[in-house]
């Protein structure tokens, strides 16, 4: 079944009750509209899925196949399609190469996550992120993994501002850093179950020990992530596969 990222599709002023039904229709925006028909070759009478990156789930048939406007009608849909009981943010350091970055963005996706950071931090090696690719990236990744919800990726932000914007966070606060070896609990045995979390990744380098004792004064608990020294966005994915692991 072919995903198309459609969020413009929640500005139809539709009522909740009319949306759930069926026979509205979709006009695809002119990109989509030529993936469709100029790329997949989908034809009239074509099946298609919808998502619109806050839960909806739209299942629709190809009614015009225009290669500059493909309308659709809706068949059949679904809100809050795989709604998570917990939200998982990773706040992470940017690698000095964008490669990983993107790897961990497309992978943390796929596995389940609401929300990333990046955070500017004393040893960071790259300053300066372009989210649009990041977000590029992040819809690629929903369509293969067959979600309906768009994780929020933030623009870069200072270390201390982002701590302090975390204040109010009501779950539970993590960062992994590799000053006292294994004696930090493992993440494992720290998180519980359906809680909604947040997790300091830092960059290569490592946090600063300044930028440890500012989260530790700030409510977040220190974890270890293993016995092997990980790269940061390793180290991410791990923790972010951690957490879904252990709410399944």
């Amino acid at each position: 079944m072919h995903l198309f990222y459609t969020p413009d599709i929640l500005l139809i002023p539709i009522p909740i009750a009319e949306r759930i039904g069926e026979g509205f229709y979709y006009t695809l925006v002119e990109e989509e509209s030529k993936h469709a028909i100029r790329v997949l070759r989908l034809t009239i009478g074509a099946k298609i899925i919808l998502i619109d990156g806050n839960g909806g789930w739209y299942e629709a048939e190809i009614s015009d196949d225009n290669p500059k406007r493909c309308t659709v009608k809706i068949t059949q849909t679904t809100l809050e399609f795989g709604k998570s009981k917990f939200n998982l943010h990773i706040a992470i350091a940017p690698t000095k190469n964008m490669d990983r970055l993107e790897w961990f963005t497309e992978k943390a996706i796929e596995v389940g996550i609401a929300e990333i950071s990046i955070i500017n931090c004393q040893n960071s090696e790259r300053t300066v992120v372009k989210t649009e690719r990041l977000n590029k990236v992040a819809i690629a990744a929903i369509k293969q993994s067959l979600k309906a919800y768009m994780p929020k990726i933030n623009e870069v932000i200072d270390y201390k501002k982002f701590i302090a914007s975390a204040k109010d966070f009501t779950g539970q606060k993590f960062i992994a850093h590799c000053y006292q070896g294994e004696t930090k609990p493992h993440l494992k045995s720290l998180y519980q179950h359906g809680n909604d979390v947040l997790i300091l990744i830092g960059p290569e380098g490592d946090f600063s020990m300044d930028e440890v004792k500012l989260a530790l004064a700030n409510g977040f608990k220190e974890i270890s992530l293993g016995g092997s020294r990980l790269r940061t966005e390793t180290a991410a994915l791990y923790a972010s596969t951690t957490i879904n692991v252990l709410n399944e």
